[in-house]
């Protein structure tokens, strides 16, 4: 590892670094930060060091280190982060996704989704959209843009629907809806393709996100609906699971629960079970993997790499603790048949939306996973080792502010949207 400024003037004391070889100023300077962030420079005494005939081995070795390490990035600090509020005054946003040109499709819990300008003009609330119950945690919730939107046009958003009287049901339950966004900005073809199953009389754990696959099938998680956790180990119903559907709703042959691996009374739609409250969904820029994060009851908030087919747990494999008394739920783990979660957090921090960084925006994060929080109030950065989480860092801890979700926009730059009365999206600069 490089030393700071004051080993190295120790090292000079022998081999190639003496203060002979370097009449000018001292060659090298490096300097660490609490934070990893590091600098260094090379002066021109260097190139007569390196060139010298009488120059030993272990010196040479340290001199191709040390100039290894002159050509390595920097690293972000948390220092460097500028947050820039783009737009505020939103309504208990909930979720944002970028459009072809650079603007913004923003949700309010309430109800609305609205278009955002590249100058942060906010624009009115689109027509057309079905009814929300707009009730506890639930109501209009997360909006992705299809891929081929430059040919389809088509947008996607979940939301509490509302029972129908004529259903005979009460309660709701989380819904997936599409619409054509035309040119004009007017919101046509509006339908519901997705509807979980079963509704319940609840105002909590909705869920709920959106991601799609590379083969243009859509991920969505949906929330246990908290009174119903059992039923998120249940394979005929919706609760507690993430669903894999395609553009019209309907369940691909491949899911792991249907075509030739369809069983008795499985839900055809499951791509996963045994989970909570699902607050974040990304897929891996690189291995196109899912990765998911969810709420704990009191701790034991996770993230998690989804595999098909598979089972994560709640309630019967969990960190967190009933509340209040903080008796246990299930067993901590690890347990057969249950995957465990990569990183958990105890005590709660509160996950949101989950972004992985490809950008240059922000030097040495490239690979990385951002995750927003809503008790914690602060943005996490999770350094990975292909599939494991081997660093943790907490940023932005004096905005104050619940961050309820995270995507890295077309400029490269993070963008955050905060919950509240005045909510705001906020570019991350540096």
């Amino acid at each position: 590892m490089i030393q700071p400024m004051a080993e190295l003037h120790c090292i000079a004391k022998r081999g190639c670094l003496k203060k002979k070889h370097f009449p000018g100023p001292f060659c090298i300077s490096a300097s660490m930060t609490s934070h990893g962030a590091r600098s260094t420079a090379l002066g021109a005494g260097w190139k007569r060091c390196w060139q010298d005939s009488g120059m030993n081995k272990l010196s040479r070795l340290l001199g191709r280190a040390l100039l290894l390490f002159a050509m390595l990035p920097l690293t972000a600090s948390a220092q460097d982060l500028k947050p820039v509020t783009v737009v505020r005054g939103l309504d208990n946003a909930w979720a944002l996704t970028f459009l072809p040109d650079g603007r913004m499709l923003v949700t309010e819990k309430t109800g609305r989704l609205r278009i955002v300008e590249q100058d942060g003009t906010l624009g009115q609330p689109l027509a057309n959209l079905p009814p929300v119950d707009n009730t506890g945690q639930c109501g209009l919730l997360d909006v992705a843009v299809d891929p081929q939107f430059a040919q389809n046009r088509l947008i996607y958003w979940t939301f509490a629907e509302p029972a129908a009287a004529a259903s005979g049901q009460s309660g709701n339950s989380t819904a997936v809806a599409r619409g054509r966004l035309g040119p004009d900005d007017k919101l046509t073809e509006v339908r519901i393709i997705f509807v979980q199953q079963p509704k319940v009389a609840s105002r909590l754990h909705c869920g709920s996100r959106i991601a799609f696959a590379r083969d243009g099938t859509l991920w969505v998680g949906l929330g246990d609906r908290f009174e119903r956790k059992e039923d998120a180990q249940v394979g005929t119903n919706h609760l507690g699971k993430i669903i894999r559907i395609d553009r019209d709703g309907k369940s691909p042959a491949d899911n792991p629960f249907a075509g030739a691996n369809a069983r008795a009374g499985m839900a055809t739609e499951i791509f996963s079970l045994g989970h909570r409250n699902i607050q974040g969904l990304a897929s891996h820029p690189v291995t196109g993997d899912l990765w998911e994060t969810e709420h704990g009851p009191q701790g034991g908030d996770e993230i998690n790499r989804i595999e098909a087919g598979q089972n994560y747990g709640w309630p019967r494999v969990t960190y967190g603790r009933n509340y209040g008394s903080g008796t246990r739920i299930g067993e901590e783990g690890p347990k057969a048949g249950f995957e465990h979660p990569l990183k958990w957090w105890v005590p709660s921090v509160a996950p949101s939306g989950l972004a992985f960084v490809t950008s240059d925006r922000y030097p040495g994060w490239k690979g990385n996973v951002i995750m927003g929080t809503l008790r914690g109030q602060v943005l996490i950065r999770l350094t990975l080792n292909g599939n494991q989480v081997v660093g943790e860092e907490r940023l932005l801890q004096t905005l104050g502010a619940r961050i309820r979700d995270v995507r890295q926009g077309p400029d490269g730059y993070l963008y955050l949207v905060t919950d509240g009365n005045d909510g705001r999206v906020i570019r991350l600069e540096r």
